[in-house]
């Protein structure tokens, strides 16, 4: 008898999680939502960290676990819930974003999750939010496409034509095919909507999980899900983690409801894009996302909270690296090969990866080789248009080659695949991909 009761348990627990989960999931190159609780501490919290009585901070994490490795966090975000408004807020923040981890070092916020799991990938993001979180939830992207097939998949209204080939994905090659307009899509349709990536990077990507996030609620509050619980409830052991208590479960899934009539705030990290050592960065305004999560927490900016955040955000600035340029349209000095002035003074004139047109053109006859030569340099910051990548005039080349305007030279090094650089006399950089991307 008590066997049965705590199978019976369980299966309750697992019942409501799935009406939780379906609340929050969204994804990129897999991405998940959902909302969890964990018990605060007993001592009081410093002055100048971010709390509320109203809200509960919940930490999601979509993690893309490999064979060899612990795996890197695909998708991060925090869930602001106010139980007696019945509304819910969503910071999303973007995976390059750049920050300490420890003494002194500094990383990728998604590097955080492989360094020491969700504990201490919590303690990164307090540590740049100045807030308490309470809470955590982990989801393995991969089980995404049945969950969606699971719930009937999701109307959703596709803003443009979404074409981009992969033949090197880790899961035997990717291919994303969408035409815009209003559709219903299955779960592996929306899969390639939610991973798209475009010249907006993981900007435009978070924009769209952030529109997928209300299809998905909508479709998860219709009566039509309801007959699907126990196939969800089968599938939910192995891809959710979290430490939420059976009664907070039943508490949050009955604002279901509300929440999406009173709709769900999705904002980004205040920020700016940048470019260091070949490698993009998303800097946070730290002063204005403390503000902003105030304003989602309901939660006062105190004057201790105000001076730490004058404070953090000074000590990041002066962190930055030398070297560093942001993409918007300064640099903290001369990027590398370029001259301008003494070290720690901006340049609105040195030549940045965004202002740099590139066009990718298969010469090697590798299918998809352009597509994905076009995003590693598209995350690098350089521009290009869907109309500058395709087919070169031979299919025969045999060694990949970069011809690059006079002086931009040092910004194509260390690119990932082989590559011979060249000056030319035009102001576009022509790449010309060879049999030996294949070898990359």
């Amino acid at each position: 008898m008590r066997r049965k009761r705590r199978q019976r348990k369980r299966k309750q627990r697992l019942l409501v999680l799935a009406s939780i989960i379906l609340l929050a999931v969204g994804i990129c190159a897999g991405a998940w939502w959902a909302i969890a609780r964990r018990e605060s501490g007993n001592g009081a919290e410093a002055p100048d960290v971010l709390t509320s009585p109203y809200t509960k901070e919940i930490m999601v994490m979509g993690v893309d676990p490999r064979t060899d490795d612990t795996g890197r966090s695909d998708t991060l975000f925090l869930v602001s819930l106010d139980e007696e408004a019945k509304r819910a807020s969503i910071l999303s923040i973007p995976r390059d974003t750049r920050v300490e981890m420890e003494q002194g070092a500094y990383e990728k916020i998604n590097h955080a999750y492989a360094y020491g799991g969700h504990e201490y990938a919590q303690k990164v993001l307090e540590r740049l939010l100045a807030a308490k979180i309470d809470g955590y939830v982990i989801v393995n992207i991969r089980a995404f496409e049945k969950m969606i097939d699971t719930v009937g998949g999701v109307d959703i209204d596709v803003e443009k034509r979404m074409y981009y080939e992969d033949p090197w994905d880790e899961d035997g090659g990717l291919v994303i095919d969408l035409y815009p307009g209003e559709q219903h899509l299955d779960g592996k349709q929306a899969m390639e909507y939610v991973r798209f990536r475009d010249e907006e990077g993981d900007i435009g990507r978070i924009a769209r999980q952030q529109k997928f996030l209300k299809a998905l609620l909508a479709r998860v509050t219709s009566p039509e899900v309801v007959p699907h619980l126990a196939q969800i409830v089968r599938e939910l052991g192995s891809v959710i983690e979290t430490d939420m208590e059976l009664g907070d479960m039943a508490r949050f899934a009955s604002l279901l409801p509300d929440i999406k009539g009173n709709g769900v705030e999705s904002v980004l990290l205040p920020g700016r894009p940048a470019w260091w050592q070949e490698t993009s960065y998303w800097l946070p305004d730290i002063k204005e996302a403390r503000r902003l999560l105030a304003s989602q927490m309901s939660a006062a900016m105190t004057p201790p909270i105000k001076e730490r955040a004058e404070r953090d955000a000074a000590f990041y600035e002066e962190n930055l690296p030398p070297g560093l340029a942001d993409v918007g349209g300064t640099m903290r000095i001369a990027a590398p090969g370029v001259v301008s002035g003494e070290p720690g003074a901006a340049s609105q004139n040195a030549v940045k990866p965004a202002d740099i047109r590139v066009k990718v053109l298969n010469c090697c006859g590798i299918k998809g080789a352009a597509a994905a030569a076009a995003e590693v340099l598209r995350e690098r910051g350089f521009v290009i248009d869907n109309e500058d990548v395709g087919n070169g005039s031979t299919r025969d080349l045999q060694e990949t080659t970069f011809t690059v305007p006079k002086g931009t030279e040092p910004l194509f090094g260390d690119l990932p695949f082989p590559c011979v650089i060249r000056t030319g006399d035009d102001d576009t950089a022509v790449l010309e991909i060879g049999k030996d991307y294949g070898n990359a």
